[in-house]
C-alpha cells in the first residue's frame, strides 16, 4: 500500500510502498478516510534532530485520523467491521493514573507506552496511508451519526486541542467576559466556534491574514483585528480598559505572547497553545496581578468524545481543503506558505 513517510529528520516526506499492516491481539486496522495535515508535522520535517525526542524516523505521518474498522485482532469485542471511528492520537501506557482517566497525553509511565510521548504519526505509523494499525481499541471512538471520517479527522487535534484549552478556563468565560484568540488558522478557527458553542464570552480574533479573520467572523468572532503593534491597546479599548479575561495564543511567538500578556486582565488566563518557540518573562510585576500563564497539550479521550458530539450536532465544523495522497506534500507546502484556510485533510 502507499504511505507518506518521514524517512529522516530535516527532510521532506516521501510517498512509498509499504506492507499492509495486520492486527495482533487487541489491535485494530482501520481504512483511513481522512488524515489532517498539522503545523507540528512541519516542525518534525524542519526543526528536530536525532535525540531531540524519545522516538524518530522512519514513520508514516498523520496524527489526526479517522476512518472505518478494516480488520480486528483477537480479543477486540467493542468494535465491528466497517464501523466509522475517530483515532485518539496520543498513545499512553493505559495503566498509570493519568491514562486510567483518559489523559494519555500526560502518561506517567512512558516506558510502557507503544511509543514514549508519541502515537500514530508521531514515532509510529500514522494515517497518511491507505491503512493504519491501532495498537489498542481504546484509541478508537465510534463516530456519532451524521459525522463522516473526512470531516472528523481534523477534530482529533485541531478541535481537541482548543477544546481542552477552553475547558481549562470555563469558570472565567462568563457572559460579561472577553476572550482573545491569537491566530485563527487550523486550530484557532475551531477555538472561535467552541467558545461560541460553549460560552457567552465575547470573542476577539487576531491574525495576520484577512481570509482567516473573515472565517473567524463567520464562525462567531465579535471583533477581528489584523496583527499590529497596537493590538493590546485596541483590545483594552474594546473592553473599556479592563483587558481580556482569557487569551488563547495559537501562535506562541515572542510577539504574540507579549501582546497577550499586555492585553490580559487581572485574574485572567493566558494559555500558550502554539509552539512557535517564543518565551514570556514572568515575574511579579511583568504580568497582570494574579494572571495564570499555562501551557496546554492536546486533550483527553473524554474531551474527544465531547468534541465529536458537538460536531455531530452541528455546533462545530471543520473547514477543510482535501488532497489525495499523491498530492500530500503539496498540502504541506501550502500549509507552510500560509495558503490553507481552515485545515488541510489528506484523503487516501
Amino acid at each position: 500500500m502507499r504511505a507518506l513517510r518521514l524517512l529522516d529528520w530535516k527532510s521532506e516526506p516521501v510517498l512509498t510502498e509499504v506492507p499492509e499492516p495486520e492486527p495482533g491481539p487487541g489491535q485494530v486496522v482501520i481504512r483511513v478516510g481522512g488524515a489532517g495535515a498539522c503545523h507540528s508535522d512541519l516542525h518534525l520535517m524542519e526543526d528536530f534532530e536525532a535525540g531531540a525526542l524519545p522516538w524518530g524516523p522512519p514513520f508514516t505521518l498523520g496524527h489526526e485520523n479517522a476512518g472505518w474498522v478494516h480488520a480486528i485482532g483477537d480479543g477486540v469485542t467493542d468494535l465491528r467491521l466497517g464501523e466509522a471511528v475517530a483515532v485518539y492520537g496520543p498513545w499512553g501506557c493505559g495503566v498509570c493514573a493519568r491514562c486510567q482517566v483518559g489523559i494519555e497525553t500526560l502518561c506517567e509511565n512512558p516506558g510502557h507506552a507503544p511509543v514514549p510521548g508519541g502515537g500514530g504519526g508521531l514515532g509510529l505509523d500514522g494515517g497518511m496511508a491507505e491503512l493504519m494499525l491501532i495498537p489498542s481499541s481504546r484509541f478508537l471512538l465510534p463516530l456519532p451519526e451524521g459525522l463522516d471520517p473526512v470531516h472528523a479527522a481534523p477534530l482529533t487535534d485541531a478541535a481537541l486541542t482548543p477544546y481542552h484549552a477552553v475547558k481549562a478556563s470555563l469558570a472565567k468565560l462568563t457572559p460579561d467576559s472577553t476572550t482573545v484568540v491569537i491566530g485563527v488558522g487550523g486550530l484557532g478557527h475551531m477555538a472561535v466556534q467552541l467558545l461560541s458553542a460553549m460560552t457567552a464570552t465575547r470573542v476577539i480574533a487576531v491574525d495576520t491574514k484577512e481570509g482567516a479573520l473573515a472565517l473567524a467572523a463567520e464562525r462567531g468572532a465579535d471583533l477581528t483585528l489584523v496583527s499590529a503593534d497596537d493590538n493590546a491597546a485596541a483590545i483594552r479599548d474594546a473592553t473599556g480598559g479592563r483587558g481580556a479575561d482569557v487569551v488563547l495564543d495559537f501562535v506562541g511567538a515572542d510577539s504574540t505572547l507579549a501582546m497577550g500578556a499586555a492585553a490580559a486582565r487581572t485574574l485572567g488566563d493566558l494559555t500558550i497553545v502554539g509552539i512557535a518557540g517564543g518565551s514570556l518573562p514572568v515575574s511579579f510585576f511583568s504580568v497582570p496581578y494574579e494572571m495564570n500563564v499555562r501551557t496546554t497539550y492536546w486533550g483527553t479521550r473524554p474531551d474527544l468524545a465531547e468534541v465529536l458530539s458537538l460536531a455531530a450536532r452541528g455546533l462545530l465544523r471543520s473547514d477543510i481543503t482535501t488532497y489525495d495522497l499523491t498530492h500530500a506534500t503539496a498540502a504541506y507546502r501550502a500549509l507552510k506558505a500560509g495558503e490553507i484556510t481552515g485545515r488541510a485533510v489528506i484523503v487516501p
